[in-house]
């Protein structure tokens, strides 16, 4: 009978050694490529784990399921930063548009600018401001407030332009400064063939919810970048329809 009950109990410690190391592994290949579906799904797996660790007096495997679950909230902070972040920053709205500026105007007259700088393959970053405002995430910068014209985005943006390298920011339909320095994206997922000017655009709109429009100095190419998403646009009717269904539901609120 003792005989019986060493074997259970090895058994046992060696089911409970299995299920360690198995655990370790699927987590550290879960948590390379992590997203938020995923974490929900590992704070599932750990809370049912946990319990059936309890069940079956696998002390091993239980201390584990407790450490992680002691600090979840720790790692739920450090991973979500960036979103706790932007959820802080929707306190301070953004003002409401001036009711004398028609949106539908500006974005036509950014659509000129971004179709006569990728044609001249004229670098230009330009960020509209939606209901979150963008001052506190910007660095360096010129006071313009003017009226947004294809002419006044050109020439800001000609290489003899000593605020060319900066990003235009648009707030309330008016063009209120130039040459601004945002933040770069720290996801390591991003393509390091990107240059500055991409990487600053989704370093921003991964903090704010701004819709962020990149001209590509080396292709030409025209992108806009929201929330830290890159979309390369073909043509200037497709940046205008993309910029309308992004920026005029927000901006009329």
């Amino acid at each position: 009978m003792n005989f019986l009950l060493q074997d259970i109990g090895v058994l046992r410690d060696l089911l409970d050694l299995s299920l360690t190391a198995l655990i370790i592994s699927r987590l550290s290949r879960l948590l390379k490529g992590i997203l938020a579906l995923r974490i929900l799904a590992v704070i599932t797996a750990l809370s049912a784990g946990h319990l059936l660790a309890r069940f079956f007096s696998l002390q091993t495997v239980q201390l584990i399921f407790d450490t992680f679950l002691a600090s979840s909230v720790v790692v739920l902070a450090v991973i979500f930063q960036t979103d706790i972040r932007r959820g802080f920053a929707t306190l301070t709205r953004s003002r409401a548009a001036d009711p004398d500026i028609e949106m539908s105007d500006v974005i036509d007259e950014l659509v000129f600018a971004v179709a006569g700088l990728s044609q001249k393959r004229i670098g230009a970053l330009i960020v509209i401001e939606r209901a979150i405002q963008v001052d506190n995430y910007l660095a360096v910068g010129t006071d313009i407030d003017a009226k947004v014209t294809s002419e006044l985005i050109s020439s800001i943006f000609l290489p003899y332009s000593p605020i060319h390298d900066g990003a235009v920011i648009i707030q309330h339909g008016k063009l209120t400064r130039a040459g601004c320095f945002l933040p770069l994206t720290q996801n390591p997922e991003v393509s390091k063939s990107l240059g500055t000017r991409h990487r600053a655009a989704m370093g921003l709109s991964e903090l704010v919810d701004a819709v962020v429009i990149v001209v590509s100095e080396e292709s030409g190419t025209a992108s806009v970048v929201v929330d830290g998403k890159k979309t390369d646009v073909l043509d200037p009717p497709a940046l205008g329809k993309l910029l309308r269904r992004l920026v005029e539901p927000r901006w009329l609120k």
